[in-house]
């Protein structure tokens, strides 16, 4: 092998296609943000809303499976759930696992219906709710930075490596950085609509 081809062989080594590592890490930080948003959706402000109940996790038949995937959820009023489950089976278990959740209602079941009656809350009650949403967000925002963390250290050692140079470390350093700004943005907007939405009598 000459030395022309054995430099090339090396570079070819340490070669660390970074636009796909981005790509990764927005992903992962995408799908952070996502799961903090559903988490938000568990909190009912007084007014129903299928996304209280709609990834509940249910049991049936040995599996489980997200409410929605067993059953028609809707919201005939603003204080009421109603839940139809396709499999006459799955009334049971869809009961225990609103009763499992703790979501503060009682499920109500008539015949192949499932009904959750929202009830008026506190404002203690209320408080309470936005505290929990304050520490989901905050759960959110972890995930986010951990994420930027573990892609910055990539890059470290890809400099170090000789894979990327000082100049492209900088670079995507700061491209990584926007996309955390951007998805804690993100939460911390979600947050703030939530909480007045928790706090709105």
């Amino acid at each position: 092998m000459g030395k022309r081809s054995a430099r090339q062989f090396i570079k070819t080594s340490f070669y660390m296609d970074t636009n796909a590592e981005i790509k990764k890490a927005k992903a992962a930080m995408d799908a952070a943000v996502k799961h903090t948003l559903g988490e938000f959706n568990t909190l009912h402000s007084g007014k129903a809303s299928a996304g209280m109940v709609e990834n509940l996790p249910v049991e049936v038949y040995g599996n489980t499976s997200k409410l929605r995937e067993i059953a028609a959820i809707t919201t005939p009023d603003v204080k009421t759930i109603q839940i139809q489950p396709w499999d006459k089976e799955s009334v049971k278990a869809v009961e225990k696992a609103i009763l499992a959740a703790n979501l503060g209602v009682t499920p109500i079941v008539t015949g192949m219906i499932v009904r959750c009656v929202i009830p008026e809350m506190s404002g203690e009650r209320r408080q309470e709710l936005s505290k929990v949403a304050n520490g989901m967000a905050e759960d959110g925002r972890i995930k986010v930075r951990a994420i930027r963390r573990d892609i910055i250290e990539l890059f470290k050692k890809a400099k170090k490596d000789g894979a990327i140079g000082e100049d492209d470390l900088k670079h995507l350093e700061k491209e990584v950085q926007a996309l955390t700004d951007s998805a804690i943005k993100e939460i911390d907007d979600s947050l703030h609509m939530k909480s007045s939405d928790l706090m709105k009598v």
